[in-house]
């Protein structure tokens, strides 16, 4: 098949599933075309059967914001007409899926088959907005197919947008081989210097990743077991998190590593992953981190329980209750036998569960479900 994936480039959970799936549809001989603003930061350098195609913004001195949707559409319409696309895969309602149907509107055919994959802000922040939620809902009935990457997702879009259409859960997933727990590119002796255990966040930094929450937790931790904390994103609260860490006297023993685009070379260094938000559709950081023998202390919000399995693989608790991620922490930490049977559950669920090589022929059985349906409506038509 010919698929157009149309995603944001940036570092988040809706780029990053759009990237590996496409990357993983290319090597099972599939003709793979990225649109996007820049290339998505998980696309890395020539990969066959795999193109990329640049979306040009017009700054025209009319419009006050640059009609990025519009823009999108013509870029879409372009590649539809060059490659003959099957399927035009939109990651993210707004403007992604809104954009190929406008594209498809404007072709002279029955244009590609449209399947529109839910993240969760799409749904829970942006379709929440009242200058958005009908074209959201407009989108989710329009599109051929809809999915959604938990359970939970699904049945909050059921629900909030009152979509009769079938919405079919096909899970986030991870390749196993690749984030497999290595510590050969990352030295723990520099992180660990004094053999501290090391805690890991990794996040965009916004409030609903309650980063405060993390340094809180570190606190709570250092006062019984000597550890560290690795934190991995940039975002507006890592100021916050920087005073409250300062407050808390624990500052000297918080790592600020920025942006990192290789995070499966630092997941398999941590000991445990610390995930306290107040929402998380799926959470495929965590999932990332299952996959590298980490087990997860969270929130059990959203979807993250479909992933982490309490007192499996790692521990769920109330939002905000940090005094008891700290206390699930220093249980793990302190208890070796227990860490480890974490840690093997944390992989063996990833693997089984979540593996790419089960979820990406999902994807595959969803595209040709909707070319069997279009080709029976113009077959009907005839």
């Amino acid at each position: 098949m010919k698929i157009a994936m149309v995603c944001y480039p940036t570092h988040g959970g809706s780029g990053v599933v759009a990237t590996e799936l496409g990357l993983e549809l290319a090597r099972r001989d599939h003709e793979v075309h990225f649109i996007s603003y820049s290339a998505p930061f998980r696309l890395r350098g020539y990969q066959e059967n795999v193109f990329f195609h640049e979306v040009d913004v017009s700054a025209y001195p009319l419009f006050k914001y640059p009609p990025y949707d519009l823009s999108l559409a013509t870029k879409i319409l372009e590649v539809d007409r060059e490659h003959d696309l099957d399927i035009v895969h939109a990651h993210y309602a707004i403007p992604h899926a809104v954009s190929a149907y406008l594209a498809r509107q404007m072709t002279r055919g029955p244009g590609p088959g449209l399947v529109t994959t839910l993240h969760g802000t799409d749904i829970t922040l942006v379709g929440g907005e009242p200058s958005f939620f009908e074209a959201v809902r407009f989108c989710l009935h329009e599109s051929d197919a809809v999915t959604a990457v938990s359970a939970y997702l699904a049945r909050r879009t059921a629900e909030e947008f009152d979509v009769e259409k079938e919405i079919e859960v096909v899970h986030n997933f991870v390749d196993t081989d690749r984030f497999n727990g290595s510590t050969e590119d990352c030295i723990v002796e520099h992180f660990a210097p004094n053999n501290e255990k090391l805690l890991l966040h990794a996040s965009n930094f916004r409030p609903v990743k309650r980063l405060v929450d993390v340094i809180e937790i570190l606190a709570a931790v250092r006062r019984r077991v000597p550890a560290r904390l690795l934190l991995i994103g940039e975002g507006p609260d890592r100021s916050a998190s920087h005073e409250r860490a300062e407050k808390l006297g624990v500052l000297d023993d918080v790592i600020y590593l920025g942006t990192q685009d290789y995070i499966e070379n630092l997941l398999g260094c941590a000991d445990l992953f610390l995930l306290p938000s107040s929402e998380e559709s799926f959470g495929l950081v965590a999932l990332e981190a299952l996959s590298c023998r980490t087990p997860v202390i969270g929130s059990r919000v959203g979807g993250l329980p479909e992933v982490v399995a309490h007192e499996v693989n790692g521990y769920l608790r109330p939002v905000g209750d940090t005094g008891a991620m700290a206390e699930d922490a220093i249980r793990l930490l302190t208890q070796p036998e227990r860490l480890t049977r974490f840690k093997d559950e944390a992989r063996r669920i990833a693997v089984d569960r979540f593996d790419s090589r089960h979820i990406i022929p999902q994807y595959e059985a969803v595209y040709r479900a909707v070319l069997e349906r279009r080709s029976q409506k113009s077959d009907a038509k005839r």
